[in-house]
């Protein structure tokens, strides 16, 4: 395992998206064919209803490990301003629409930290949202959640709303590493939280567990693991710490030799794992773990598991619009992105402008590859079309993953092996033809262990 380790911890992408964005092809896109593309999947798709995935970037205080877009800030009054220019954006949205009625089917809360803003000014968001529109009998509402700032007047408002899962932004419980990354929470502050939203009926709730932390060891991860394992959460994402300092200046608060690299770091992943596993959780996709009743583990069960922007999903809506700050949007044969600054957003919502800034739109081969990757990361599986002229490249690139115990190929059957779920990434990166045409020593993602 330590030559595995040693030859595939390159850097790759986590491949929530098929072009990764560093890939995407901007000569393709504007602004009218975004929305062009969006009203036909509109369209297409109208009566199975559409995800929104809302970005909230504030933060009180910045966690050195984040790699989201956040604006650190303990100005509340930045909270009613940018409600409003997000309920323009979700106007402007609706008029690509034409009238027609809408229905949702899926809406996430992410940040930064949803639970910065007042319990009343996410009511007048979420209702502002659902203005004059449909939901589906089986939505999925959703919210991260900070453990130290989560009241239970946030819980109730939301679950008035709709929302019947959060998720808890953990990481580690141990006092040193939470030091390191500036993310303090204490395990009653989880507990609390916990019981409170199982009182209120909440009826899945996930841990964001990282592995890879500075000061990070096997004693801290067993008892970060031991700890969540008695408040009982509905699911677990256990992440890979995703060091891109060069993007983060804030991942510099540390140093290269704070952190568990290759075989150490893969070590506490198996770790984690074999305790997570251990206590009756699926393995059910790439650093995701869940209870056996919950419905991730059914949709994984039923092979109509999704990944997208936001993780795991437990359906799959070809439109998912993000509003906010760096939000990207996919409407399948399409991706966009929203500026990065809350001034410019300000600007152009004022202005009355889609803030979107970059895109791109899917040519037939990149619609290939797409499903490809996503059956690969869902399924642990994918069966190439034999007529296709990619299959016989595909399965060159991966021959030497077969050499190496990662996949197998039995006529244009592609399986993922036990050994190889620790390297999915690495498989993902074999069928990734934008990434394999434009091969680059620079440095664009973390790396894959």
């Amino acid at each position: 395992m330590e030559e595995l380790v040693q030859k595939y911890n390159v850097a790759a992408p986590r491949y929530t998206s098929y072009p990764t964005v560093p890939f995407w092809d901007e000569s393709t896109f504007s602004a009218k064919a975004w929305k062009d593309q969006v009203y036909h999947t509109f369209r297409q798709s109208k009566d199975k209803g559409m995800s929104l995935y809302i970005h909230l970037p504030f933060c009180e205080s910045l966690c050195t490990y984040c790699g989201c877009n956040t604006r650190i800030t303990k100005n509340h009054q930045v909270e009613l301003p940018y409600i409003t220019a997000l309920l323009k954006e979700w106007e402007m949205y609706r008029g690509i629409f034409k009238g027609e009625k809408l229905l949702i089917s899926e809406i996430h809360l992410g940040g930064g930290t949803p639970t910065f803003f007042q319990p009343k000014n996410l009511k007048f968001l979420i209702e502002g949202i659902l203005k004059d529109v449909n939901v589906t009998a089986d939505r999925s509402f959703s919210f991260e959640a900070h453990p130290a700032n989560t009241t239970t007047e946030h819980l109730q408002i939301l679950f008035d709303l709709g929302f019947r899962r959060l998720s808890l932004g953990i990481q580690d419980f141990d006092p040193l590493v939470q030091f390191m990354i500036n993310r303090q929470q204490t395990f009653e502050e989880v507990e609390a939280v916990m019981l409170n939203a199982r009182e209120i009926g909440f009826e899945s709730i996930n841990f964001d567990l990282i592995y890879g932390l500075p000061k990070q060891t096997q004693a801290s991860v067993q008892d970060t693991i031991d700890k969540s394992m008695l408040l009982k959460p509905d699911r677990i994402s256990f992440y890979s710490y995703a060091h891109v300092p060069w993007l983060k200046p804030g991942q510099r608060h540390y140093t290269e030799a704070d952190l568990p690299k290759g075989t150490a770091k893969l070590a506490l992943y198996n770790l984690g794992k074999k305790l997570i596993l251990a206590q009756g959780y699926a393995d059910i996709g790439m650093d995701h773990f869940s209870k056996k009743d919950d419905e991730l583990y059914l949709a994984f069960q039923e092979e109509r598991l999704h990944r997208n922007f936001m993780g795991y999903a437990d359906r799959f809506n070809p439109l998912l619009i993000g509003l906010g700050v760096s939000s990207i949007s996919d409407a399948w044969a399409g991706f966009a992105q929203n500026v990065k600054t809350v001034e410019e957003y300000h600007k152009l919502i004022a202005s009355g402008v889609l803030p979107v800034v970059k895109g791109h739109i899917l040519n037939a081969e990149d619609l290939v590859i797409r499903r490809y990757i996503l059956d690969m990361m869902c399924k642990g599986k994918v069966q190439l079309d034999p007529a296709s002229d990619l299959t016989e490249q595909i399965k060159e690139e991966l021959s030497i993953l077969v050499q190496d115990g990662l996949v197998s190929i039995e006529g244009e059957l592609i399986q993922c092996t036990a050994v190889g779920r620790s390297f999915l990434r690495n498989i993902c990166m074999a069928f990734d033809q934008r990434f394999l045409k434009l091969r680059t020593k620079k440095q664009l993602f973390s790396e894959a262990i």
